[in-house]
């Protein structure tokens, strides 16, 4: 990873080293690793040969130096070939990869059309060939109305405040987002489980948070987790890429730290909200904190 953010000659910047911390403590458990500047300078052939028989670690290692790629707030081409040197090396092919090399040569809109049936395939949890996303998202409009369904979700004001399903409540209502089945509402198949997300895991709807709280869905839902989650919100909240009409676009939004820890915590839950057959209505009457102990969910970390 330091190999990759050193690609263009230039010192590591505080992103850089901040996110090379935070892998080796979060995912690799090596809170060791403080000097980023003493690290051996691993280069791809040294990579082959550690994880020789290790496929598996092979594909992952190369989502981390993707990353690296992207840390600084833009997509730095001199670092991405050196990314691809890696991954030829190990022989690792990925859809996540083409999407870089594809928005690196000028075709982002490519890119980010891809990204997003990535996304909307990961969130079926299977291939969503012949379906509109942009009608998909938003089902509830004139006829489709769903006021049962509306009621529904409003009934959830009135339980505990200690319990899952008023905490729901709560952060739709902070949010302003309507309920399900309301002609404004996103699909209840997407909101439902990433509204939920966002109340298990502890982040908020910033830049910031949306980029942890897809990063932590990364973790816990294996369909897709790069080029459909990942990497889509680096672009849109981190590049500032406006890549479909669901929210608004921001800048920076990449915390260096939290965003590894994110990738840890979602991998390390039990649960997988988005996984077909989770149905928010089985856990709405249970204790928040009783549920996230029940699903290994541990504390975000603290904004910096």
């Amino acid at each position: 990873m330091r190999q990759v953010a050193l690609a263009n000659g230039q010192a590591l910047t505080w992103a850089d080293t901040a996110s090379v911390r935070a892998a080796a403590q979060y995912l690799l458990r090596r809170p060791d690793v403080v000097d980023v500047g003493a690290l051996p300078a691993v280069q791809p052939r040294d990579l082959v040969a550690a994880l020789k028989g290790e496929p598996e670690l092979a594909r992952e290692a190369v989502k981390y130096l993707a990353i690296m790629a992207l840390v600084d707030g833009s997509l730095d081409h001199g670092k991405l070939s050196r990314v691809l040197e890696y991954s030829r090396a190990l022989d690792v092919e990925a859809d996540y990869l083409t999407d870089l090399v594809e928005a690196a040569s000028g075709h982002l809109e490519w890119a980010t059309a891809d990204m997003w049936r990535k996304n909307f395939d990961s969130v079926l949890s299977r291939s969503s060939e012949g379906l509109d996303p942009n009608t998909w998202i938003r089902p509830y409009a004139g006829a489709n109305a769903d006021p049962a369904l509306v009621a529904r979700y409003g009934a959830l004001g009135k339980l505990p405040q200690n319990t899952f399903g008023k905490a729901l409540w709560d952060f739709d209502k902070a949010n302003g987002y309507p309920f399900p089945g309301d002609p404004e509402a996103l699909n209840a198949e997407f909101g439902t489980p990433h509204d939920s997300t966002h109340v298990i895991s502890g982040y908020d709807t910033s830049a910031r948070g949306e980029l942890l709280v897809s990063t932590f869905t990364a973790g816990m839902h294996p369909i897709n987790p790069m080029s459909g989650h990942i990497l889509p919100v680096i672009f849109f909240f981190h590049f500032g890429e406006q890549l479909n009409d669901v929210g608004h676009a921001g800048s920076g939004g990449l915390d260096p730290d939290e965003f590894w820890h994110a990738w840890a915590r979602g991998a390390a839950t039990t649960v997988d909200i988005f996984k077909p057959g989770w149905d928010v209505w089985d856990w709405v009457e249970k204790d928040l904190e009783e549920l996230r102990r029940a699903w290994n969910v541990t504390p975000p970390g603290p904004l910096r």
